[in-house]
């Protein structure tokens, strides 16, 4: 017999509380009712999947094992649920799309409410995550499409050419560089930078082209957001390194001078990706086709 979705909805909530008694609370069940739930899971896989103690609660090894794969039929059921009250209100399902943020930034989101006045019976869903962070999720089936930058790991995903963007440099408009011909990368590499996290695809290729350069970033500040980057060259703690689209409409509320870098390998291609199995499907193939028309447009 499968275990009950609510069963396994508490333990996920008590591996991430890391009590069971919260967990009961989050789930408006009483304690009593919430360790009996537990139990009886325990008993379904012959295994016990938390430790007890007076600090509260631990997986065991099963438990750890288990939490994935909860997690991942939860989202799936939650996903389920949704699509069939999209079919019980007359639409015709829904879509979860997971970009990155040079993407969300640039055209995806005209391209996505193209697509929705054209198909007003088709729900989008949009998220933004690190390109590692979509491969993993939709491996996981916690989406339906991503958009990632090109050189991302994607093993097992299917990938079409999509949109490219160039990296291009921040800066105040009174900094040496802001008139010089031609923008190098090179001739950043003595000024302190304000970059997004070194797990982002855009650091890891500036960290390969600096180590080709024998030379080393002088990060100065790490940030998650486009935003944040270019206050903090409004601040004047250094030059700040984004894709050119998105860094032109912010750097120009904020008076910044923005310079694309000239270097080919500068110019970075996203790329649309799906499990293949989800490629198949008729709307996901039918936004795919909207998508590359037009980002070619």
């Amino acid at each position: 017999m499968l275990p009950d979705i609510d069963s396994l909805a508490l333990f996920v909530r008590a591996a991430e509380l890391r009590s069971l008694t919260k967990a009961a609370e989050a789930s408006h069940i009483g304690l009593a009712a919430a360790s009996r739930r537990m139990a009886l899971l325990e008993h379904r896989f012959k295994t016990p999947l938390l430790e007890r103690s007076s600090k509260g609660v631990e997986l065991t090894p099963a438990g750890a094992s288990l939490l994935p794969h909860a997690k991942t039929l939860l989202v799936e059921i939650n996903q389920m649920q949704a699509e069939m009250r999209d079919h019980a209100s007359g639409r015709k399902g829904a879509l979860r799309i997971l970009a990155n943020t040079s993407a969300m930034t640039e055209s995806l989101p005209e391209h996505m409410a193209g697509f929705a006045r054209d198909n007003p019976d088709v729900r989008l869903v949009l998220e933004e995550r690190w390109s590692h962070e979509i491969v993993r999720a939709l491996l996981a089936s916690q989406g339906d499409l991503g958009v990632i930058v090109e050189g991302t790991p994607a093993e097992g995903l299917e990938c079409l050419p999509y949109a490219t963007d160039r990296i291009a440099v921040v800066m105040q408009p009174q900094h040496p560089m802001a008139r010089a011909p031609d923008m190098r990368f090179a001739d950043l590499l003595d000024d302190d930078l304000i970059a997004l996290e070194s797990s982002s695809s855009m650091m890891r290729l500036l960290t390969e082209q600096a180590v080709i350069a024998e030379r080393t970033l002088q990060v100065r500040v790490e940030v998650r957001s486009f935003e944040a980057v270019c206050r903090m060259v409004q601040a004047g703690l250094g030059v700040g390194l984004l894709p050119y689209q998105a860094a032109s409409v912010l750097g120009k509320g904020m008076n910044l001078t923005v310079r694309p870098l000239t270097e080919e390998w500068a110019e970075r291609r996203m790329l649309i990706c799906m499990k293949k199995e989800r490629a198949h499907h008729p709307t996901v193939a039918k936004l795919v086709r909207h998508m590359t028309a037009s980002a070619a447009a």
